[in-house]
């Protein structure tokens, strides 16, 4: 994937005076790793917004700062949803040659001639997949191929999974991720936790490292 860079600066304003930093445009910030003190950083709210926009929850970011660039992926955005706007993002500084832990989003692929054929539902239990790699081996998405259901009852076990070699999936291998059924017992099916549909949610992966103490910005709103 084409390396993204987003220029930042470091910033003084918090508290209520952030609120005055973003009607001049600005988007707050802050980074912060296991290997990396907290740095509160500014970025251009418009710019900021066009990129991450386009980016999943396990995209690799550079956050260009005072000459440093600190490889990161987004771990939380704070939105206004009334005024569709970001109000603030959280940067997880990441080491490039070690490895982390991080849930990627599951994305259903493919027609199943169960469902197709039989009239099955297909029910998903998990949304997301835990897996373990580098920064720069993480998959925007896992791609799951529900091709493979040709009849009712049959299903996809995290070990049914296709990931590329240098990714390793830490899920139970024998947790069901799909399964197509027949329609009058989708209900007991789907009151599985997890299992409320087959789109593909986007969430912010969870990382093993330690947070860091984050800001507290009293008063923004």
């Amino acid at each position: 994937m084409e390396k993204v860079v987003l220029q930042a600066e470091k910033r003084d304003v918090i508290g209520k005076q952030v609120k005055a930093m973003r009607r001049a445009g600005k988007l707050p910030g802050v980074i912060y790793g296991r290997h990396t003190e907290p740095i509160n950083v500014s970025l251009d709210a418009h710019t900021a917004a066009l990129v991450l926009g386009k980016l999943t929850s396990s995209s690799l970011v550079t956050i260009a700062l005072d000459g440093t660039e600190y490889p990161a992926l987004v771990r939380e955005k704070q939105r206004d949803y009334i005024k569709n706007r970001l109000l603030h993002v959280d940067f997880l500084a990441v080491s490039l040659t070690e490895s982390l832990h991080a849930t990627v989003s599951v994305n259903f692929v493919g027609v199943s001639p169960a469902v197709k054929d039989f009239n099955a539902v297909l029910v998903a239990n998990l949304q997301s997949l835990a897996v373990e790699c580098l920064p720069t081996d993480l998959p925007e998405r896992i791609d799951v191929d529900i091709s493979v259901l040709t009849r009712p009852g049959e299903g996809i076990r995290v070990r049914d999974v296709v990931v590329p070699d240098k990714v390793r999936l830490l899920d139970d291998p024998d947790t069901m991720v799909a399964v197509a059924t027949f329609a009058k017992v989708e209900e007991e099916v789907a009151a599985v936790p997890g299992a409320e549909g087959v789109a593909a949610t986007e969430a912010e992966p969870e990382l093993a490292v330690e947070r860091g103490k984050k800001e507290e910005e009293e008063g923004e709103e």
